[in-house]
């Protein structure tokens, strides 16, 4: 049985189904997940919605095409490009005129990627470790994304213990990952083909973030085994209107290892001019 708790569900292009969690009412906040097996808006996003919905916000947590509860197909078929499209497409279909993102990791690419398409419509970006910032081969070569890549690929598949060591590689204190995480994205993990990963190619979208004209708040953690903290420094260096803070004994999941900050910080840019 799926530990992940049921949202709700809204119809997107081409009949896909995007699932989502939501709490509270005001300005809306969209909270973009990451990559990896059995992610969703709810296992990365749990402990900042509820914090959000509280400081007056509507928060909005959804899946990922592919992803959770969202259309998730046996064979791969969803491309980066069909990500962005489906949080465009969401956000239309709940009749959201301005809104502003959240994004980590490759959801943070997705979200700037969604800001430079729809700058009159995203009116805050906050990034925490976002993707796109650097080739290919710089992500191929950090210990988080090999132990991930040998995980998905063994001949057994993803296995619980597989699994507890790629998540491991997210925090910098591998105490936070508990039974009840493993098994939740377990169970999303292993409907999720392998090859899906290979489908969603993100760009390298470093050249273009100077024309995002909204303010943006950043987060990095030092100890980040996925994405380079060294695109902290390219975030500040070419976005406009940043502020970016480095935090320490932190892994890729700002959120979770420092959650009270990190909803603090949210609200408050949030709610300034």
């Amino acid at each position: 049985m799926n530990s992940l708790p049921e949202g709700k569900y809204v119809d997107i292009f081409d009949g896909n189904r995007t699932h989502y969690h939501e709490a509270g009412s005001g300005f809306p906040v969209i909270f973009i997940h990451g990559s990896g097996p059995g992610a969703s808006g709810w296992s990365n996003f749990r402990h900042n919605m509820t914090a959000l919905a509280a400081a007056g916000y509507r928060a909005l947590v959804p899946d990922l095409l592919g992803y959770g509860y969202s259309t998730m197909t046996p064979e791969p078929t969803f491309t980066y490009d069909d990500l962005v499209r489906g949080i465009q497409d969401f956000a239309e279909k709940l009749g959201l005129k301005e809104y502003a993102l959240v994004g980590n990791s490759m959801g943070g690419a997705v979200a700037i990627n969604l800001a430079l398409q729809h700058s009159e419509r995203v009116k805050k970006l906050i990034l925490m470790a976002p993707g796109g910032l650097e080739d290919k081969q710089v992500y191929m070569e950090m210990k988080g994304i090999r132990t991930m890549i040998k995980a998905l690929y063994a001949p057994e598949g993803i296995t619980r213990d597989s699994l507890r060591k790629v998540l491991s590689w997210q925090l910098y204190d591998a105490s936070l990952v508990t039974d009840a995480l493993i098994e939740e994205r377990f169970q999303i993990a292993q409907k999720q083909s392998p090859r899906m990963f290979e489908k969603v190619q993100v760009p390298n979208q470093t050249e273009r973030l100077a024309e995002l004209q909204m303010p943006v708040l950043g987060f990095w953690g030092v100890n980040d085994q996925f994405c380079p903290v060294s695109g902290a420094t390219i975030v500040a260096k070419n976005c406009k209107n940043v502020k970016m803070t480095l935090i320490g004994e932190c892994g890729h999941w700002v959120m979770v290892e420092h959650a009270d900050y990190f909803n603090r910080a949210c609200s408050e840019f949030l709610k300034s001019a």
